[in-house]
Parts: structure tokens; sequence; C-alpha cells
């Protein structure tokens, strides 16, 4: 979502090629890890050089993810004169005090981006066109760059206003020793397989799916999982896009949410659901209290910690077998804002992010994503036979089948905090219906686009 979350993230007429896989297949057209920071020279308005005089670039970030501060650690230790202040919240949070917060005198120079459009509608977001040029960050895959970028009052065209700290997938954690004692021996191929797994572990005495829904829907991991593969998924990134004409309540909007449904009145989620939070779900998948944990690549670095060897990853499977995968796949979003007090700083760091080493190095380990940046800069490689190096494989292979899409979180700037959490916590507490869940999402989203 990341990303869209108190962890997440966490977060188009064709699927947008992986963020995942840029950099992947590395040519050697430059040194590998060169920092390119310094040596891009501009003839625009904008300063490439950081210079000597002391900087503290403010920083908004998401709770629970640990990237954002060990980039901006590492960042003032290869630049001394450079510190950061970093304030963190959760994702819903930030969803609704972005717009004042950077509207107030105090705006941070970076902050995590719940949205843009509205953003950049009201000319809080810094348009970094200028620095697109100056530090020629056309050498990246217009791929990569596609979701940040903001038009008419839609996205992915136009100007860009944004840039990634790491590039995720999502997909489906699983505790080995678990999925041995059902008699799993390999990842389901289809939804249906999938299903059977979830029936298996619930009749012995497994907890099925450990996931947090309290705060921030996390459910909805599963539920546009789910959304993704019973329908066409370019209605799903068009509805994200803001599209003329596009709408969320459609046959697989629907058919997931009633899936959803199904599982949650199976026992499929804990009956807790919508009183656990991230960490929650987090600390009781590695107490080994659940067979899968619908997540992203950003915690495959903390469970290969805590719980080595015994943690694989899959992307969510295809409703038919043969099919192509699809999933939940964006950028980390940060952006300058337009009243930011170091811009050049700023642009400077997210350029750093993508072209230094040991920053695309820390992208790897700590993030559990790709780096991004120009393609021909190598992707860190990770260590054989960890989770890490699953998450790593399956964003090559999402990206081989074309296959990343938003997050449905990201549509609008209060559709997450307003309609689909509080939706979806009735859903799962058998308040509302299928069909109502579909409607009231749709409803908020009309609602927003009006304004």
């Amino acid at each position: 979502m990341a990303d869209l979350l108190t962890k997440l993230s966490r977060r188009r007429s064709v699927l947008l090629a992986s963020l995942l896989a840029v950099g992947m297949t590395a040519t050697a057209c430059s040194a590998p890890g060169e920092d390119r920071s310094s040596t891009q020279k501009s003839d625009t308005a904008v300063k490439t050089e950081l210079g000597t005089d002391p900087i503290t670039l403010e920083m908004y970030a998401e709770t629970g993810f640990p990237l954002a501060k060990a980039l901006a650690d590492e960042f003032s230790k290869q630049h001394s004169n450079v510190k950061f202040t970093i304030r963190e919240d959760q994702f819903t949070v930030i969803v609704e005090n972005a717009p004042r917060v950077m509207a107030s005198d105090n705006s941070p120079d970076i902050i995590r981006l719940p949205t843009m459009v509205d953003l950049v509608k009201d000319d809080l977001l810094k348009n970094l066109d200028p620095y697109f040029t100056a530090y020629g960050w056309d050498k990246f895959p217009a791929s990569q760059l596609m979701q940040l970028r903001v038009g008419e009052n839609t996205r992915g065209t136009g100007s860009l206003y944004g840039m990634g700290l790491g590039y995720s997938v999502t997909g489906v954690f699983y505790n080995k020793k678990l999925a041995s004692q059902i008699g799993m021996t390999q990842p389901p191929a289809t939804v249906a397989e999938f299903e059977e797994l979830l029936a298996k572990a619930k009749t012995g005495g497994v907890q099925p799916i450990m996931q947090f829904n309290k705060n921030t829907a996390g459910i909805n991991f599963p539920h546009q999982a789910l959304q993704n593969q019973f329908g066409d998924p370019t209605q799903v990134a068009d509805w994200i896009f803001q599209k003329p004409g596009a709408t969320f309540d459609t046959p697989a909007a629907l058919k997931a949410t009633q899936t959803i449904q199904k599982w949650a009145q199976a026992g499929y989620f804990t009956k807790d659901a919508n009183a656990l939070d991230y960490a929650g779900m987090v600390g009781e998948f590695q107490k080994g209290n659940g067979l899968f944990m619908f997540n992203g690549d950003w915690e495959s670095a903390n469970l290969d910690k805590s719980m080595p060897g015994n943690v694989g990853f899959f992307l969510f499977p295809t409703e038919s077998a043969g099919g192509k995968h699809v999933a939940m796949s964006a950028p980390n979003t940060f952006g300058v804002s337009a009243k930011a007090k170091n811009p050049d700083a700023a642009a400077y760091f997210l350029n750093w992010v993508h072209t230094n080493a040991k920053a695309r190095e820390i992208s790897v380990t700590v993030g559990g994503s790709s780096p991004g940046g120009p393609s021909d800069l190598p992707v860190p490689s990770a260590a054989p036979n960890t989770v890490l190096a699953e998450t790593l494989k399956a964003s090559q292979q999402l990206g081989a089948e074309n296959g990343a899409v938003d997050f449905t979180a990201n549509a609008t700037g209060g559709i997450f905090a307003a309609a689909i959490t509080p939706e979806m916590q009735k859903l799962i507490a058998g308040q509302q219906t299928p069909e109502g869940y579909v409607k009231a999402v749709q409803a908020e989203y009309q609602k927003e686009l009006s304004r």
C-alpha cells in the first residue's frame, strides 16, 4: 500500500510494468552504485550541489517503516552537515494531517504521501519536473515514475510530484512449519487451491490467516488480491487513477467482498481482527499463530531475523491455472512540500536514495524492496534461502508478467480512512453487506471527486 496502513503502505489502459523489476537486469553503462547526486549539472533554477552549510531536513514519515530513518541516518553519515528531524504517524493519521501540515508555516521538507491528486490541486506539493531534468531521472524506467505523475486531476500522466523510497510488491507470507503440518508442499496455483488450504488449516486447528483490521483495513490486502483476480485489473487501475467513468461497484469487487465475508464467517480471520493492529499481526505471525499473512516485502528482513528459515512468500494465486499474476505494487511514495524550507536538499536526498550504492543496499536489506533508480544500476542481492530472496524473485516474476497495480487505498486522499476502513470493519463484524460495502466505497469516491 508499502506504498497504505499502519505499516503499509503500507502504500492505465494497460497494467503498469512492474515497479519492482527495475534494474533487475543490469547493464554496464556506468560504474555500479555510482552516486550521481553531485555529478549531475543543470542550467535550471534548482541546485544539485548540496554544499557544506548546516541543513536540517524535516521529514514526516509513516510509523513502523524503518527504511526512511535508516536512509536518513546513512545520508547524515555521508553528509555530516545534514541532520534530520523525523516525525512519524500512522498512515491514516497522515492521510488526515497531510493537507493541514503541508499548508502550515512548519511544513516538512519531505513527506510520506497518502495521495497526490488533492495535494497537487491545492498547490501543496512541489513540482519535481525541474529536478527530473537536472538529475537525469529520464534514465529511470518510465513505468517506475508513472504512479507518481499527476495531470489534470488524474494520476499516471503529467508532471512528477513524488519519488519512491523502495518499490514494493505484496503477496502472502506463510509459516513453513504450519504449512507442512496441513500438508501444503508448494504454494497454491489457484484461488480455489488457496481456499482449500484455508479450510484444511481451520479443520486442523491452525489459524488460517493472521490479518490486522484495526485503525486501518489490513483486510483490504486480501480483498484487493481477490478483486484483481476476479475481473479485469485495468478497471481497478482506472478507478485508482480517477479515469472518467471508472467505478468500484463492479462484479469483481462484489465477488471479492462476498469472498471476504465468507472467509470471516468461516473463521479464517481471527475473531479479534478489528481489534488487531499491524504490529500485533506481525507479532502473532512471528509466534507461529497463523499460517498465512497478507503483507508486503517491506517485512521480509524482519521476518528473516525473527523466523529464520521458517517463512515463505508467494504472489497471490490466479483464479484459473496458468493465468498471469496481479499484485498490489507501489512505491513507498515521498514528496517535497511546496513550502519546504530546503527543497533542493530534499530533492538531493531523493536522488541519492536511488543512486547511491549504500542507499540502494539499505533499500533491499532494510526495506525488503527493489531500490528503483536507473536501469543500469544493479539491485543488491539477498542472501540465499531467505524470504527476502523470495520476495525479490516474486518482484521479478511480477515484472515479467506485467502485473503491478496500485493500491485501492490510494485512489483519493480520504477513501481509505473515510470508507474502506470503516466499511471493511463493519463487514467483518457482520454489520455490512457485500453489496452495501461496494456501494459505500463508490459513494465516498464520487463525493471526494466532486469537491
